[in-house]
């Protein structure tokens, strides 16, 4: 016996709809670079959903480049942004710089990561927030499929920004998460200028878990302040998955 396409379609979307419970529709931030939102199953980040973001190493820079790059990301969402520190170090004129807004953020600053990720929980639940933000050194399996399910019911996006303190945290990132992208950022060489100064920032960006993706990495120009990532002058004709600098990042 055949059974016809339209019934497996059928299966589908009744599953579709039983997973989905109680959870609000969520849509899709897209990057606005095409060789970066085509590696993404919806085009796009989903805004109800928990993504993570590390550092290419343990040092301050590549860790600086993680919190910028989730910057840009909370800024192109709507409404104000949430975020959760253990240190009271964030600095806000590098956000901006970022295209987040001093304006739109509310800071929650816990006094160990068991309360961080009490707030970062309890913020993604209100619903209110474009997006909730928590600096996590740790984040075991169990504390991020409650993000996931909570930023799933509530339509908030949640960005997880691994922020170490010592070698064996970095280490520990290489554990599975439920997180829906994972993302690392480590920071490149700016291009030399004609003149005196300081060319805008280099990010050498990798999707190392998609969801019902591919992983990728990308050459990048830092978020400017609109929170918008750029193509570097020499990539702009041609992809921007650059293999070959697989080798600079530390896991």
């Amino acid at each position: 016996m055949t059974v016809p396409p339209s019934a497996f379609q059928a299966l589908r979307t009744e599953i579709a709809r039983i997973e989905a419970g109680r959870r609000v529709p969520s849509g899709v931030l897209p990057f606005g670079l095409e060789p970066m939102d085509r590696r993404l199953p919806c085009g796009g980040l989903t805004l109800g959903a928990l993504h993570e973001v590390a550092g290419g190493g343990d040092g301050a820079v590549n860790g600086a480049a993680a919190a910028l790059f989730a910057a840009g990301i909370a800024a192109r969402t709507p409404g104000p942004v949430l975020w959760c520190v253990t240190r009271p170090d964030l600095f806000a004129p590098a956000l901006e710089q970022a295209g987040l807004s001093s304006n739109r953020v509310i800071y929650a600053e816990a006094g160990d990561e068991a309360g961080l990720l009490a707030a970062f929980e309890d913020g993604l639940r209100h619903g209110g927030f474009g997006a909730v933000v928590g600096e996590v050194a740790r984040l075991s399996m169990t504390a991020s499929r409650r993000l996931q399910l909570v930023a799933e019911e509530s339509g908030s996006m949640g960005l997880a920004v691994r922020r170490w303190r010592r070698q064996a945290e970095a280490a520990e990132f290489g554990q599975p998460t439920a997180a829906a992208t994972r993302w690392r950022v480590t920071a490149l060489p700016s291009a030399p200028l004609p003149v005196a100064g300081v060319g805008r920032p280099r990010w050498f960006v990798e999707l190392i878990r998609c969801r019902a993706g591919d992983c990728a990495d990308f050459e990048l120009e830092a978020c400017d302040e609109t929170g918008r990532l750029a193509l570097p002058a020499h990539l702009v004709d041609r992809p921007i998955e650059t293999p070959a600098w697989a080798g600079l990042a530390v896991a």
